[in-house]
């Protein structure tokens, strides 16, 4: 059963306008989450904020926001004055530019969200809106209230709806060149780069998700399962072997890599 939309609203282009709704694109509601107990009497802890100063307990009501301005000092900022610069509208999609699909790079997108029409009426202008970016080759841009914070959206046709991914501020993302290699790389053998062509082509399969199915979640429902049958279970036991540190030579590992991937896939 498709999960309930968390929004509402409408998506408007100029004079084109149309109710929507949208949905995560992905969730963690099958992730296993603990709660933090009190192992003396396994009731569940409370947090609450604390002065730390004084360390008295403080009232929701006296929680007010703070940017430090040096030292123990902070701006104080108020309810009001945080709702005074932000967006106008909370539910509405208002497309305010396009570029190419092709010219926003992959570090800039950040969740995924599908959207899609909300009512009959508007699917007509749904449809409009989505083919005439597939057409042109292009996404949209807009900013949209999402998560109590104010997000750039990109929108994306794809198949028959619209995907929004809430996009990164450029003060998010890292510049390449701190972190990529500053001198330019020894040239590979290319006799190496053929070998390593083979290996990935006996490593090759079709994609599958359960590819990347998290081991870790499969071992903790299994002490999970084993405690509510109060049968003890085995600790996962892990080598404290660390790896040998030596120079392997690579051909020989790349042969050694081909022949036992080609074992694998016999």
């Amino acid at each position: 059963m498709a999960p309930r939309p968390f929004w509402t609203g409408h998506l408007k282009l100029s004079l084109v306008t149309c109710a929507v709704s949208m949905a995560p694109a992905t969730t963690e509601t099958e992730r296993i989450r603990f709660h933090m107990m009190s192992r003396k009497t396994g009731h569940r802890v409370v947090v609450q904020y604390g002065d730390a100063a004084t360390g008295k307990p403080v009232d929701d009501e006296d929680l007010v926001k703070g940017y430090p301005r040096g030292g123990d000092q902070y701006v104080l900022l108020e309810d009001d004055e945080l709702d005074s610069v932000a967006l106008e509208s909370t539910h509405v999609i208002d497309i305010e530019r396009f570029v190419d699909a092709g010219e926003i790079g992959w570090i800039w997108y950040d969740t995924p969200h599908y959207l899609m029409p909300d009512d009959k009426v508007g699917e007509e202008a749904f449809a409009v809106i989505r083919d005439a970016m597939r057409h042109t080759g292009t996404v949209g841009i807009a900013q949209l209230v999402l998560y109590r914070r104010e997000h750039a959206v990109l929108l994306e046709p794809r198949g028959k709806g619209i995907v929004v991914w809430t996009l990164r501020y450029g003060e998010e993302v890292r510049d390449p060149g701190d972190y990529m290699p500053a001198d330019k790389l020894p040239e590979p053998d290319r006799q190496d780069i053929t070998l390593l062509g083979q290996l990935i082509g006996e490593l090759m399969r079709p994609w599958n998700p359960d590819m990347i199915r998290d081991p870790v979640q499969a071992r903790l429902q299994g002490i999970i399962d084993a405690k509510r049958r109060s049968r003890p279970k085995k600790p996962i036991t892990r080598s404290n072997t660390a790896p040998a540190d030596h120079v392997v030579n690579i051909m020989d590992a790349l042969k050694a890599s081909l022949k036992s991937a080609k074992g694998h896939k016999a």
